[in-house]
């Protein structure tokens, strides 16, 4: 290599500083020629027993740390913040920044000359990405893979989806307490994360769509052999690209967005993957706007029969060729010269794939929904912009004006759905304020509300919902979501009253509150904000710099790509 790498200015030369640097490396048994130039790789592990997704990621590492030797580097192991769907409270997504800034300085501040980012649960995947990118090193992602499909009773049941299905099912009285419980151990039988096209697959997704993963990342299980393999030649590749000083800014283009954009409604994606990918945008300085969401996966197809959408998990996904078939199939509408963590161009990597199911992944003659994709809604009720996933919607509602029932906060939800005198029939509109970036705080997946209990018993099982707040990747409905401005900092949703008429017409891409201004005025003038649900401590940094969902939701200061350069000394 002709060049020299960026960690012979840690381990290069015989000074007092380079000795300091290589001695107490070598407490680890590492031997003098460990740092003789070679390519120093950080492998940047979110493991965590409280990650449930992630917890096999001791396994998954080795592999990993195996490849990187076997094409002559150095694998060092760091750990950082995990972001655990399943347990973090009060939502993973208010430490998703905080993460991305853990990753961006232990790339920066230490001596690495390219880095393996390991990923799995729904925010682990963007924080590293975004960290990543705002140090622009040689950087390629390994997914850890979903879980095994979930069996009850003979039956086939998805993570989350099911969850949603289930409980709803048991507040209608159609399902017993005993079963729902059976269904928690038979739900998750596997390392991995959710086997449903929640946020975890999705990103997962958008990662090999956005070239940052080599082919076959998204959909092999945890437990196949086939990732272990994968990790073992991410290991390799990540060496080789340090070689060809191949980074994330030369991926990470207009193109690769518009090509994930347009994956991610072939496939019936997370409504999450918004804010990540304008995030991650953010982070790299690629042009990336809400608007584009709508432009770019307006005409989609979603051809991908997965559930919440369709009926198949990610284990069927995987026998029927993964992402690279989806690719292949809507390859007329991808960018086909744009760059990967390959080498080679998506074209290239999708040379020769074959759809070995087309009840998993089906023909475009018979998509899920012709015209699939993220809509994205404006309106007096949303200037920013809100949005909705129609694949996972009730046709029937999409086009739809009801009487608003107004939740000011989660609490005030929860207090009262299910209270027999709430005013609420099917043809009303559920809007739930103060859930947003700043409101909750983080944006919290509370915007798909169970419905009440007594419409449940009558049959129901969908409305117009609408919030600032997100919703679980792996959740359906007639839902609109991150509305901007949000409740918190005063955006319209925040003078929404009982009673209200609000239109909602997917097609036209509009969302109005039908109050007339000068009404709006009035309401506006007697606002006043919410008091912060705490102060000081990274929340309250958190509160006080966040932006709004239609920019991705990143801490306004961290923003922009920073570069590598290597720090000052220590001693």
């Amino acid at each position: 290599m002709s060049r020299k790498l960026r960690s012979q200015h840690w381990f290069g030369g015989m000074d007092k500083d380079a000795f300091i640097h290589r001695s107490w490396m070598k407490n680890n048994g590492l031997p003098d020629d460990a740092f003789d130039g070679r390519p120093v790789i950080g492998i940047c592990n979110t493991f965590s027993e409280l990650t449930p997704c992630n917890a096999h990621f001791r396994g998954l590492v080795e592999h990993i740390k195996a490849g990187v030797l076997e094409a002559g580097g150095l694998p060092l192991e760091f750990p950082v913040f995990s972001c655990g769907e399943s347990n973090l409270r009060p939502t993973a997504m208010l430490f998703r920044n905080l993460a991305s800034m853990d990753v961006e300085e232990a790339i920066r501040g230490n001596p690495m000359d390219g880095v393996v980012l390991m990923a799995g649960c729904d925010k682990t995947t963007p924080s590293l990405v975004m960290g990543a990118a705002s140090c622009d090193l040689p950087s390629i992602v390994i997914s850890g893979g979903p879980m095994l499909n979930g069996r009850l009773k003979g039956r086939t049941i998805g993570s989350g989806t099911d969850v949603w299905k289930f409980s709803e099912d048991v507040r209608a009285g159609v399902m017993s307490q005993k079963d729902f419980q059976a269904a928690e151990s038979a739900m998750s039988r596997s390392p991995g994360h959710c086997m449903t096209m929640g946020t975890a697959s999705t990103m997962a997704s958008m990662v090999e769509a956005l070239g940052l993963a080599l082919p076959g990342n998204a959909a092999y299980p945890a437990v196949d052999a086939h990732r272990a393999r994968l990790a073992r030649l991410t290991g390799r590749r990540i060496v080789e690209m340090v070689a060809e000083d191949l980074r994330l800014s030369q991926i990470l283009t207009r193109e690769a967005f518009a090509n994930a954009i347009r994956i991610n409604g072939a496939i019936g994606g997370s409504t999450n993957a918004v804010v990540h990918l304008l995030a991650i945008a953010g982070r790299i300085g690629t042009e990336l706007t809400l608007d584009d969401w709508d432009n770019f996966g307006r005409d989609v197809p979603t051809i991908l029969n997965l559930m919440p959408s369709g009926a198949y998990l990610m284990e069927d996904f995987c026998y029927a060729g993964g992402l690279p078939v989806v690719m292949k199939e809507i390859a007329d509408l991808l960018h086909l010269d744009a760059l990967t963590v390959t080498g080679q161009s998506v074209g290239a990597n999708i040379e020769g794939v074959e759809n070995y199911d087309d009840d998993v992944i089906l023909p475009r003659d018979k998509a899920l929904t012709a015209s699939g994709g993220i809509a994205v809604l404006r309106g007096n009720l949303a200037p920013g912009g809100a949005i909705i996933k129609p694949s996972a919607a009730t046709p029937a509602l999409m086009q739809h004006r009801g009487r608003a029932v107004v939740f000011e906060t989660i609490d005030h939800y929860k207090a009262c759905i299910d209270d027999p005198a709430l005013e609420i029939d099917e043809t009303s509109i559920m809007v739930l304020k103060n859930c947003g970036p700043k409101g909750y705080p983080g944006m919290a997946e509370v915007g798909n509300m169970a419905l009440p209990q007594k419409l449940l018993k009558q049959g129901v099982r969908d409305m117009v919902r609408i919030s600032d707040a997100r919703m679980s990747g792996t959740a359906f409905g007639t839902v609109v979501l991150h509305t901007a401005p949000e409740a918190a900092v005063g955006g319209t949703l925040a003078l929404v009253e009982d009673g209200d008429w609000i239109e909602l017409d997917v097609a036209g891409r509009r969302l109005h509150l039908d109050v007339d201004e000068a009404e709006l005025g009035r309401r506006r003038a007697a606002w006043r904000a919410p008091v912060p649900a705490m102060t000081g401590g990274y929340q309250g940094l958190y509160v006080e710099r966040v932006m709004q969902a239609d920019t991705g939701a990143d801490l306004d200061f961290l923003v922009g790509s920073r570069g590598h350069a290597v720090p000052r000394e220590s001693h």
